[in-house]
């Protein structure tokens, strides 16, 4: 409690030389106004541009501390400060609201169309400084909606064998997820976790970026996992449309049948020789030729006097497959 009531006395002295700084900018920007010293003015204009950003990061820090003290567990230093004379058993709950699945999916779906241009922006940043001014800038995209966007493009970029600008997204990703995880142990809101978070990852601590490195690259194992079981999925389809594509008048498939025959039907079917493939049926067995044959003229292989067909109806309404074997016979 030392120690932090000595970080807040800290930040308040930065606070107000801040503003001490301000003040002084301001009023020797006045004067060079009325002196009309343009250069000076435009050095002082940007020296108070430089305190105003300042200043708004150290209010923003002031708020993170603030949060950070209502979430300190209750000890004998909390105790003793005004405001807790009471016992205290349970915390007070978090609001939240509840939404149906189909409520939640949809309001994810208009989050992620609405951010998809600054969710991708933040995908592909490489520096933490950088990440951290947008999301500062963006504090709203510090949320799981977000953390889902990117999980999905990646899987997208690995299919697309985008393998660079893959890993470079899942390393943003899992900041992202990091990010949520430490405002769930200070039970605090994502958008208050920004700042200590990339603070954190820039003391470079050997034992947390090990954690966070391993978790980066448990993830990238698991993308290239999702990618390669859609690209199988998309795969089976594509060649079970072709497949239906191909099916014969009997409902079999001519690879399959074709791969099934005895090889000098296949050598009569590759040379395309008619007569060889008459000769050859007669030289067979009778039920094993009728076999061969009826599944070549179900799946489509052999459409046997097609010409005459087109030409005369059969004489043979009855049995149409007799006939045509015969006269191949």
């Amino acid at each position: 409690m030392e120690e932090f009531q000595v970080k807040k006395e800290e930040l308040q002295n930065k606070i107000d030389d801040n503003k001490a700084k301000k003040k002084t900018i301001r009023d020797n920007l006045s004067k060079a106004k009325k002196e009309k010293q343009t250069e000076e003015m435009t050095k002082l204009e940007s020296a108070l541009k430089d305190l105003e950003v300042e200043e708004e990061k150290l209010l923003d820090e002031k708020q993170y501390l603030t949060k950070e003290e209502k979430a300190q567990p209750l000890n004998v230093d909390t105790l003793s400060q005004p405001g807790f004379s009471k016992t205290i058993i349970n915390k007070p709950k978090v609001k939240t609201e509840i939404l149906t699945e189909e409520e939640q999916l949809e309001r994810s779906k208009k989050f992620m169309d609405e951010n998809k241009t600054d969710i991708k922006k933040y995908g592909m940043l490489h520096e933490y400084h950088d990440t951290e001014e947008l999301l500062t800038k963006n504090p709203h995209l510090a949320c799981e909606d977000t953390a889902n966007y990117l999980v999905v493009w990646c899987i997208d970029l690995e299919v697309e064998e985008k393998h660079a600008l893959m890993e470079r997204v899942a390393h943003q990703t899992i900041c992202m997820q990091f990010l949520l995880e430490l405002s769930k142990q200070l039970e605090i809101d994502p958008r208050s976790t920004i700042k200590p978070f990339f603070t954190k990852m820039r003391k470079d601590d050997a034992q947390y970026m090990q954690g966070f490195n391993d978790e980066l690259q448990a993830f990238i194992g698991r993308v290239k996992d999702r990618a390669q079981a859609r690209i199988d999925k998309a795969m089976k389809e594509y060649e079970e449309e072709e497949r239906e594509k191909r099916l014969g008048p009997g409902g079999l498939d001519p690879v399959e049948v074709f791969e099934a025959l005895p090889k000098k039907l296949q050598d009569c079917f590759d040379s395309k020789n008619i007569q060889l493939l008459q000769d050859t049926l007669t030289s067979m067995p009778e039920e094993e030729a009728r076999y061969h044959l009826k599944r070549c003229i179900d799946s489509g292989l052999w459409v046997p006097e097609a010409n005459k067909q087109a030409k005369e109806p059969s004489e043979n309404e009855e049995n149409p497959e007799e006939e045509q074997y015969e006269e191949v016979k």
